[in-house]
């Protein structure tokens, strides 16, 4: 009967092939059991970092350590690496340039509140590779996006932004909204948001660019936040002209462009903006832009950067709001300036687009064979299949595809067969050092789950 299938997947036989490979998991990792149950206690939940409470297995491994594609964990399983730091590592754990210039910083300086040789390099860098923006550095894409919101208020004198909805953009609280009856509401589950955040966004779908000409007709849009693809649920692609839409409203009715690239940096060199000729107003990017060493960008286009000049200009005297401490660092700029030059090259895109098109047409042919209701989508380097029919066209269709039961099997299936994906979704990342036979190990072990799961 239809109400016992998930995603064309008898219930009963789901749960029994769940089952199983949990015990299977916990079964081959006694070490990282051990070690967990007398070291854990000292974290909030088990964990240093709540979010790694949504890996799926039983209990999480201990990395050994990792290089390139691969993990080892201290139960002794190689693992491929697919998930990558969901996005952090995209260019491989620890390259070799970065390691090299980590060792030459450490012994000069890890934060001085001073600019050096490789920050001058690095800013001429990030204008050859994403454009000639007027760059600022930050810690975490969230501080970046944070930081950019503020700008656009400032320069326009407007309130709200336009998000849309299920979006991502960091932990920034603007963007925690959400549509529910066609209204913009606080996102559900927030933790200790008192805060209306309506005030200050406005939430629409993704591809509807009447909804947000609407929004902006509206004259309190300071400007638009996007992702120039979904990624933080099912991917959603954009429709042919939605950039050129999005754009051209913009400047219309007076608002920014903010672009964040934080997960698209895998669509190829200079990111989704550079292969498709976007031009946004304000720039973001973080994760893996210095190669794993915690760093964001944002940039301001000329145009912007007077405006912002002449709005700072003319401020009060006191603390803008923007900027850490810690943040435009010597080790950050070390990390950048090899992560730019020699890692985030044209040669590693070209690398990591050929396998990730292997691994995309591998999964296809696969869902294919098995007649499985679903589809699968690639931006460049990154790969997902959804379990669900497709193209998805915006954040709620996004939402509804997800199937986190099937979700949660898979990916235990998938790690207990050698291959590693992103705990939030079903996305996989190719590397520079990621090879051939390991695509192959991921389709071969994602055709024997599937065998088992639509037998």
């Amino acid at each position: 009967m239809a109400h016992d299938l998930i995603a064309g997947i008898a219930a009963d036989r789901l749960t029994a092939f769940a089952a199983r490979e949990a015990r299977r998991y916990a079964a081959a990792r006694p070490k990282a059991k051990a070690a967990l149950a007398k070291g854990a206690d000292a974290f909030l939940d088990g964990v240093p970092l709540h979010w790694m409470k949504d890996w799926p297995m039983p209990h999480l491994p201990l990395v050994a350590k990792a290089k390139g594609a691969r993990i080892t964990d201290i139960d002794g399983f190689e693992i491929d690496d697919f998930c990558l730091g969901d996005t952090g590592s995209m260019f491989g754990h620890s390259p070799e340039p970065v390691a090299r210039a980590i060792r030459h910083q450490a012994t000069r300086g890890l934060t001085y509140m001073l600019p050096t040789e490789d920050a001058l390099a690095a800013g001429r860098l990030l204008q050859e590779v994403f454009g000639p923006f007027r760059w600022q550095v930050a810690t975490t894409a969230t501080d970046a996006n944070r930081f950019a919101i503020r700008v656009a208020r400032a320069i326009t004198g407007r309130p709200k932004i336009i998000v849309f909805n299920g979006c991502y953009h960091g932990t920034v609280d603007d963007a925690m909204v959400e549509l529910e009856d066609g209204k913009t509401k606080n996102r559900q589950g927030l933790m200790g948001q008192v805060a209306d955040l309506t005030l200050g966004a406005t939430c629409v779908e993704f591809n509807d660019l009447a909804a947000v000409e609407a929004a902006l007709q509206t004259g309190e849009i300071a400007a638009i936040l996007t992702e120039p693809v979904m990624t933080n649920s099912c991917m959603v692609l954009p429709n042919a002209g939605f950039h050129d839409g999005l754009r051209t409203l913009s400047r219309r009715y007076g608002a920014l462009l903010i672009i964040d690239e934080t997960h698209t940096i895998s669509s190829g060199l200079g990111g989704y903006c550079g292969v498709h000729s976007l031009s946004p107003d304000i720039f973001v990017v973080g994760k893996c832009v210095a190669g794993g060493m915690p760093t964001a960008v944002w940039g301001l286009s000329d145009d912007t950067a007077r405006r912002y000049g002449a709005a700072n200009a003319a401020r009060a005297p006191g603390h803008s709001g923007m900027g850490t401490t810690l943040s435009a660092n010597p080790m950050q700029f070390a990390c950048l300036r090899a992560t730019l030059s020699q890692v985030m090259t044209a040669k590693n895109y070209a690398h990591m687009e050929k396998l990730a098109e292997r691994l995309s047409a591998g999964l296809t042919a696969t869902i294919t064979r098995h007649g499985a209701p679903w589809h699968v989508v690639r931006v460049g380097a990154r790969v997902e299949f959804i379990c669900a029919p497709g193209p998805l066209r915006n954040g709620t269709e996004a939402g509804l595809a997800h199937q986190p039961q099937l979700e949660a099997a898979l990916h235990t299936a998938l790690l207990n067969r050698g291959s590693l994906i992103a705990p939030f979704h079903n996305m996989m990342l190719v590397s520079p050092k990621t090879r051939k036979r390991q695509v192959d190990r991921l389709i071969t072990a994602f055709d024997e789950v599937l065998t088992e799961l639509f037998a």
